[in-house]
């Protein structure tokens, strides 16, 4: 059975966008048109750009300010979509998954129960909370919590997804160091899209896993 890491370097490569650099706290413009990063280096681009800034303040936050899962269909959500992304040989009741084979990016661990995998915010929320969208209305932070098209979720262990909860990656990688490349990239390119701030420690850890990154 192939791995899901080969097949998302692949598909986050083509999401990897390039947009205009905004104010830190704003969300993204409307309709604004995105280009195909082409090497490590529009990503490092990317992460230049963004603003840093220390971490906000926690005051106020709740997972309910960022309303998920969004429903799909009339007996699937967001969950089930991301379940289809990241899985093989998919089972569905409708469009509710109900089967599959998963395998975790973070760490390796394969499932083909869907009840045992997790759909990890790459930018968890209460780290987008502190960096920047804590200004924004819910609405918007419904957007960033079931975004599917910059690589935000992902189908992961919930023993991995559990471990690294809020924190950035000055704080956590995957235990898989083949895909430290990889989360570096869709974090960044989260980060950028969304013009959410980085501190510091978590500018100088994405510098580093990029390094030596094709």
């Amino acid at each position: 059975m192939r791995t899901k890491s080969g097949a998302r370097a692949g598909l986050a490569a083509a999401l990897v966008a390039a947009v205009a650099l905004g104010v830190a706290g704003c969300g993204p413009v409307a309709d604004e048109p995105e280009t195909t990063a082409s090497s490590a280096e529009n990503v490092t681009k990317q992460l230049d750009e963004l603003t840093v800034a220390a971490a906000g303040s926690m005051k106020g936050y709740s997972r309910t300010r960022f309303p998920h899962w969004r429903k799909t269909g009339k007996n699937c959500d967001v969950r089930d979509s991301v379940l289809q992304k990241d899985g093989e040989n998919i089972k569905l009741s409708g469009c509710n998954v109900v089967g599959g084979h998963w395998e975790s990016v973070y760490d390796g661990l394969a499932f083909d129960d869907p009840a045992q995998v997790d759909i990890d915010h790459v930018v968890p929320l209460a780290n987008a909370w502190r960096s920047g969208a804590n200004e924004w209305d819910d609405t918007q932070r419904g957007d960033f919590a079931n975004d599917l098209t910059r690589p935000q979720l992902v189908a992961v262990s919930a023993r991995s997804n559990r471990s690294k909860g809020d924190q950035d990656p000055s704080q956590w990688k995957p235990p898989n160091r083949s895909y430290w490349c990889q989360y570096a990239t869709d974090w960044v390119t989260v980060k950028h899209y969304w013009r959410l701030t980085v501190t510091s420690a978590e500018k100088a850890a994405l510098t580093d896993m990029l390094e030596g990154c094709a």
